[in-house]
């Protein structure tokens, strides 16, 4: 029979985890457990609802790229030009941004519950409006449902995976933050060209199994405690993304992590499979997807095997390891080698997973309790704002540069911007700064 966590619980009765000794990394000991208020209904075990908060995040990244392997199908199917192609993508993208913007901290207020069941709902909606379409208008109309509600979902779930810890060990939660964001990409393109590839009916499985991994979240997520102890009236308000004064130099290391990590991501989620497919002379959807699957699941493993680095090392190392893969890629559109392009794809993918999950543990360590969804909505309104400004930019000039020359440009810049990165996270390591308050 499932149970409820102890109504009174404190850390006072919960030993802390160890760090490990790695530097930039606490445990928020400091920081009050939750209590969940007593109610009638039955709730899932609070290790059950940790998973179920990690899944939801991984499941909104998953459904963000179940359409890529079908978007050449669309253009063929309804006559749009790459231009069209852009402007659906950046639909989706805007979404998420928007429902950041101005409802990222609504869980704070209302509870992580509502936040989720309604993202959740809103997701299966999409799911069936993407089945059901036939016409371009449609993808426009899913895209921007599955942005708004993604939106909520990543932020809710990230905070919601704090809440949930029983040790809030820091480490442990940036880790299964950066495995299911970065599993749930490279799942998402994976499981999606394979059932357009060789399933019977390719517009319509792929979302069938969205709508049906979204129902079973939904209903863990009726089931699961509700973190939230005190909660207000929903309110709507448009507001400036902040992050309290004492937890600023964490953000800017974590945004400098996912800036170039995530710009690399949507480079190659836009133009990825089009490279891949030129390079391999195919039109197998399996084949022209490999390079995305291939960096986004190299980013889940490393951040496994590496998850006890120290977070600055981790995102100093990920960002240069992130420019030799980039760079890798750039020689291999140059040179046409389809070997260059899958090595710089794995290389590419381990830093990429390496400097976010670097960033992103010292983050997460440190935000106060009341600030945990606001300040993962500002967190990922800069991974989405890095994930989705390149793609849509990349989208307009293919058009007028072509594909190779395109790629070369977008990603040499990528590449320096992770140098950048690199350097800046050693310039601002510890022993360089005083010490982060948390307060």
């Amino acid at each position: 029979m499932p149970k409820q966590a102890a109504p009174g619980s404190s850390t006072a009765d919960r030993p802390g985890l160890a760090d490990g000794g790695q530097p930039g990394l606490a445990v928020l000991s400091s920081s009050p457990v939750t209590r969940w208020p007593e109610a009638a209904r039955r709730t899932l075990p609070p290790r059950v609802a940790y998973a179920l908060a990690a899944a939801v995040i991984g499941l909104g990244l998953f459904a963000s790229v179940t359409p890529s392997p079908l978007y050449h199908s669309y253009s063929v199917l309804w006559h749009f030009s790459p231009l069209t192609l852009t402007l659906i993508y950046a639909t989706y993208a805007f979404g998420v941004l928007a429902t950041l913007l101005l409802a990222g901290r609504v869980s704070d207020e209302v509870g992580r519950r509502p936040v989720l069941l309604a993202a959740l709902g809103v997701l299966m909606a999409s799911s069936v409006l993407f089945m059901v379409a036939n016409a371009t208008a449609w993808l426009f109309i899913a895209r921007a449902l599955q942005g708004l509600a993604t939106g909520a979902a990543l932020s809710t779930g990230s905070a919601a995976l704090l809440d949930l810890h029983p040790r809030r060990d820091a480490a442990k939660v940036g880790l299964a933050n950066g495995v299911a964001s970065a599993g749930g990409l490279g799942l998402g393109f994976l499981v999606s060209s394979a059932l357009v590839q060789l399933g019977s009916a390719p517009r319509v499985l792929p979302y069938l199994v969205l709508l049906v991994l979204f129902a079973a979240a939904f209903a863990g997520a009726y089931w699961m405690p509700e973190p939230v102890p005190e909660r207000s009236s929903f309110r709507l308000t448009p507001q400036r993304p902040s992050v309290p004064a004492g937890i600023r130099h964490p953000f800017l290391l974590a945004s400098l992590g996912v800036i170039g990590s995530w710009s690399l991501g949507g480079l190659f989620f836009s133009l990825g499979p089009a490279l891949s497919a030129q390079l391999f002379r195919t039109s197998n959807v399996i084949i022209a997807g490999i390079g995305a699957v291939a960096l986004a699941l190299s980013a889940a493993l490393s951040q496994v095997i590496f998850h006890r680095t120290a977070p600055w090392v981790g995102a100093t190392a990920g960002s240069a390891t992130l420019a030799a893969g980039t760079i890798l890629i750039v020689a291999a559109a140059v040179t046409g080698s389809s070997a260059a392009y899958i090595a710089g794809s794995v290389v590419g993918g381990a830093g990429f997973g390496v400097a976010f999950l670097g960033g992103l543990r010292q983050l997460v360590a440190v935000i106060p309790p009341q600030h945990r969804a606001a300040v993962m909505s500002a967190f990922y309104i800069v991974a989405y704002a890095s994930l989705s400004v390149p793609a849509v930019i990349a989208g307009i000039v293919v058009t007028h540069l072509g594909l190779q020359e395109t790629f070369e440009i977008f990603g040499s810049i990528v590449a320096g911007i992770a140098l950048v990165m690199a350097l800046e996270a050693w310039r601002t390591r510890p022993d360089r700064l005083p010490p982060v308050r948390s307060d």
